[in-house]
């Protein structure tokens, strides 16, 4: 029996340690292809990018090193400055309008009564599930009625009342209990210090969680800034890297690489919140 479970336990660990391998092969592969130089590379990835016969080959180890890719990113390409900034402002004003807009609206969701409550919650639910091909046309009509097409804005407005930020803090405040709220109004407390004092800091994990999931997607989404930016300098990142021509792959994987980091460290910072983010959502 005892060597039956340690069988089974080697065998789990096997099977996730080359889950884990297969995760992070495409994170080593554009480090590795940071730093190495045109001629490998084309080399490597010849039959893939110029349609040459033969299969593509891989070095995790770079021949011969080179840092031109990175100098060149780093020191030579305001464009790539340009739509990182870009990048940065979406992002950040698409947050912080979340932490205005929807930590209000799921905690009066959660924690008070009032007519159409529970229809209003489903709509929250079906506005959440619903992909960007189905609303594209009503948010395209909307956004050329008040003028604010090939703006930035207009990627930001639908950012700042997406749904599922309220739908996972809800969850959170959902979770308090009453008694202690009511305490604080027996201490002499208001609605808004109630909130501020008591529901901010005990829905915290959810907050941060939803932060997290919300810098993952806005950093990364490519559907509606290309479908609502026309002119190049309002683009983010995710529109420029596939801008990069395949002569330059070398430096379109150090791009990449550099525009990963900032949402691999929102999620390093952010794992033990999204932990109990989805823990709460599942158990409610």
């Amino acid at each position: 029996m005892r060597i039956t479970r340690c069988a089974g336990k080697l065998c789990k660990t096997v099977f996730l340690g080359l889950c884990a391998i297969i995760t992070i092969c495409p994170l080593l592969f554009l480090l590795s292809g940071s730093f190495m130089d045109s001629l490998e590379l084309s080399e490597l990835i010849a039959p893939v990018i110029q349609g040459k016969e033969g299969m593509a080959g891989w070095h995790w180890i770079p021949r011969y090193p080179t840092l031109q890719n990175i100098i060149e990113l780093l020191l030579d390409s305001p464009e790539f400055y340009k739509m990182f900034w870009n990048s940065v402002k979406i992002t950040g004003t698409i947050l912080i309008g979340q932490l205005v807009f929807a930590m209000p609206s799921a905690w009066g969701l959660a924690r008070y009564e009032f007519p159409g409550k529970k229809q209003i919650y489903f709509l929250y639910i079906i506005l959440m599930m619903l992909p960007f091909q189905v609303t594209m046309l009503s948010e395209y009509l909307v956004l050329d009625k008040i003028q604010l097409l090939n703006s930035q804005w207009s990627v930001i407005l639908p950012g700042i009342f997406s749904t599922f930020s309220v739908f996972l803090m809800y969850r959170f405040f959902a979770g308090i209990p009453e008694e202690v709220l009511e305490a604080a109004r027996m201490d002499g407390a208001n609605e808004w210090q109630v909130f501020c004092h008591i529901g901010v800091p005990l829905g915290y994990a959810g907050i941060i969680s939803a932060m997290v999931l919300q810098f993952l997607e806005c950093w990364n989404q490519i559907e509606r800034p290309m479908a609502f930016l026309k002119q190049k300098e309002l683009w983010s990142l995710a529109l420029y890297l596939p801008e990069i021509s395949t002569e330059k792959a070398g430096f379109a994987m150090a791009a990449a690489f550099v525009a990963l980091l900032p949402a691999l460290f929102v999620f390093l910072y952010g794992q033990d919140y999204l932990e109990r983010g989805i823990t709460a959502t599942v158990q409610k």
